[in-house]
């Protein structure tokens, strides 16, 4: 008694069959219709209008990548609501939750596809923009070159400065350029998750900076005549002047290289889950793959913008040697480094599954663990972080035996209720054999967790 008999959603006549194919192709129309209803409002009927959805262009990636989001959003709140369901299926929860599952992976996949679309040319137009931002802040510092002349005269260490700029400028945007198809300027901050990354980006800061005022110092020895000012230029390069600037840079520079490998190990080793992005963002520098912001990035990024900024300072009003950054505040940025590094060892986590539990709906007697029934998986770390979209949920995986059974989508109003970071719901399948078998979740990133065993009676 209570048992629940397994039930195919796969046997559908021919009659829901063409049930299907009128729903399908009424959609279809819908959306060619609507399609069309934009076009003419755009009055561009081209190829590469507003509403173009081909992606060999920055706007068709973008609108079709839009437009694919929105329709399955519709299409998730319609079948939330149990709207849109075939006659077929719509008498058997097992056999409808079956076919909305499917319905929806392949509706998120076609958004995770117009998503990596666009991401690609969203980076292959970045470039440009990056190169724009790199002689935009040269023309900033001539403006403030020409400001703080006025009065005390134009000098060679404005010169100096500006054609360093303009050196650093036509470096980068020759780099740029090798690198347009990864972002530009950018392509060296982004991580093997397509995402930003705070250590390089801190790194490559510093490492800029310590260049430009090389090169400031480069370019007053060249215009210096008197030998006296050109032992003092030389004299400026010594490490006594600039240890605590070094000291910084080396460090700066060992954490971008020490936290990539620390990363790669621990991805590899499956104490860390990660999955790509689809570009990069700003915001990536600040939070973790999820979008949370975390304190050791922020204090990180916070204190070594503080030392670059008061570095800056010390080379405007000493351009003669590398600035003198104090050793206090040296300290303070190995801290940070530090603290960063530890955030970055503390972070993530294997999977685990802590217990297995026969699923019982109201009305449903108790009862022993059945082919048929559905189990209920509770644990912690099923849905690694970024990987919080529809497609990669469905990418989830649960091994019962030697049987895998992929995770059901089940849609509410603004997400799904399976499956979570914390619970799975998943049905045994009539494959599974009587007796004690093992359970394992096989995560969105490919992490495996500990093996669990249940009982399952016949």
């Amino acid at each position: 008694m209570g048992r629940r008999r397994p039930e195919s959603s796969r046997a559908v006549g021919p009659e829901a069959a063409g049930h299907r194919g009128r729903i399908l192709g009424r959609r279809a129309s819908g959306v060619a219709v609507q399609e069309a209803r934009q076009g003419a409002e755009t009055g561009m009927p081209g190829a590469h209008g507003g509403g173009c959805t081909c992606g060999d262009c920055p706007h068709g990636a973008r609108a079709g990548h839009r437009r694919a989001v929105a329709a399955f959003l519709v299409k998730r709140d319609e079948f939330a609501a149990g709207q849109g369901l075939p006659a077929a299926v719509a008498h058997s929860a097992s056999a409808s939750r079956q076919w909305v599952s499917e319905e929806l992976t392949q509706s998120a996949e076609d958004v995770a596809e117009r998503g990596r679309a666009e991401g690609s040319a969203w980076l292959a137009r970045l470039w440009r923009r990056t190169a724009y931002a790199v002689w935009a802040g040269v023309v900033v510092l001539l403006l403030v070159q020409a400001l703080t002349a006025i009065g005390a005269g134009w000098t060679t260490a404005r010169t100096a400065g500006l054609v360093a700029a303009l050196l650093v400028a036509g470096a980068l945007t020759t780099a740029s350029w090798f690198h347009r198809a990864r972002g530009g300027v950018l392509a060296p901050l982004i991580g093997e998750d397509n995402r930003l990354s705070t250590s390089r980006a801190v790194a490559v800061a510093w490492v800029l900076f310590v260049s430009y005022a090389v090169l400031v110092l480069v370019g007053r020895l060249a215009a210096a005549s008197d030998g006296a000012e050109r032992d003092a230029l030389i004299a400026g390069l010594e490490l006594a002047r600039g240890a605590g600037v070094v000291t910084v840079l080396a460090v700066v520079c060992g954490i971008a290289v020490l936290v990539r490998r620390v990363v790669g190990l621990r991805v590899l080793g499956q104490r860390l889950q990660k999955v790509r992005a689809d570009r990069p963002r700003a915001a990536d520098l600040l939070t973790d793959d999820s979008g949370r912001g975390t304190f050791a990035d922020i204090q990180y990024v916070v204190i070594g913008g503080v030392a670059l900024l008061f570095a800056g300072v010390r080379l405007a009003r000493r351009p003669d040697q590398l600035p003198d950054l104090p050793w206090g505040l040296a300290v303070v940025v190995l801290v940070s480094a530090a603290t960063y590094v530890a955030g970055k060892y503390a972070e993530g986590g294997r999977p685990v599954i802590l217990s297995v539990v026969r699923s019982r709906e109201a009305g449903d007697l108790d009862g022993p663990i059945r082919t048929g029934d559905d189990i209920e998986i509770r644990g912690a770390g099923f849905v690694p972080p970024g990987a919080q979209r529809a497609d990669r949920l469905a990418r989830m995986v649960v091994r019962i035996g030697p049987v895998n059974v992929h995770v059901p989508l089940v849609p509410v109003a603004g997400g799904f209720s399976n499956p979570t970071d914390e619970v799975l719901t998943v049905p045994v399948p009539a494959d599974v054999e009587p007796g004690r078998v093992e359970v394992q979740v096989v995560t969105a990133a490919g992490v495996e967790t500990n093996r669990y065993a249940i009982d399952v009676t016949d």
